[in-house]
């Protein structure tokens, strides 16, 4: 009998320490929509060592030009994905009061309206799945997978947001926290 589909649409994914060698090494990964068809996210961890006014060339406010450019994910680097969290947000479609978009016209909208609640993190772009790849890597126990939270997705210092959350969850995970890049340094 086939397993139940069971959707990690509003989770994060960590490398749990067997992605050594590839993108997705050490990162954490938003899962902002899975379902049959597939499976899209975005690494919350990775900068892209840009400002966002470094990587669009539209005209937008100072407020945005600013802010850092985290890398979404290997596939369609050059796609613009967001994601918008305010503490009242009907729409929101990835979790309570959190909204994914990819329409600059939609990133203008929400730079130039005014919410102190407002948080908005800009992604050049994604990870994604094909039908049942995710769930293939989940058997093989390619990644944990960690309840997600505005204050984890817009943390103040998502460089060490892989690290933290493994040091959370135990000692047998803060082993991996601890080790080093590269094993050869131990």
């Amino acid at each position: 009998m086939a397993s139940k589909f069971k959707s990690l649409k509003g989770r994060l994914l960590l490398d749990g320490g067997k992605l050594r060698g590839s993108f997705f090494h050490r990162t954490v990964v938003l899962i902002c929509q899975h379902d049959a068809e597939g499976a899209f996210g975005l690494v919350l961890n990775r900068a892209a060592g840009k400002k966002v006014g470094d990587a669009i060339v539209a005209d937008v406010p100072e407020s945005l030009k600013e802010q850092p450019l985290y890398l979404g994910g290997p596939v369609q680097p050059q796609a613009l994905s967001f994601l918008h969290h305010e503490a009242f947000l009907p729409e929101a479609n990835v979790m309570p009061n959190l909204n994914l978009g990819h329409s600059l016209d939609s990133l203008l909208d929400i730079a130039e309206s005014y919410s102190t609640t407002q948080r908005v993190k800009i992604f050049a772009g994604y990870a994604g799945w094909s039908a049942g790849q995710l769930d293939d890597e989940m058997k093989r126990d390619t990644w944990m997978t960690h309840p997600a939270s505005l204050e984890l997705i817009f943390h103040p210092q998502p460089g060490e947001l892989w690290q933290l959350i493994l040091r959370e969850k135990g000692w047998k995970y803060k082993l991996i926290a601890e080790s080093p890049e590269d094993p050869s340094w131990n």
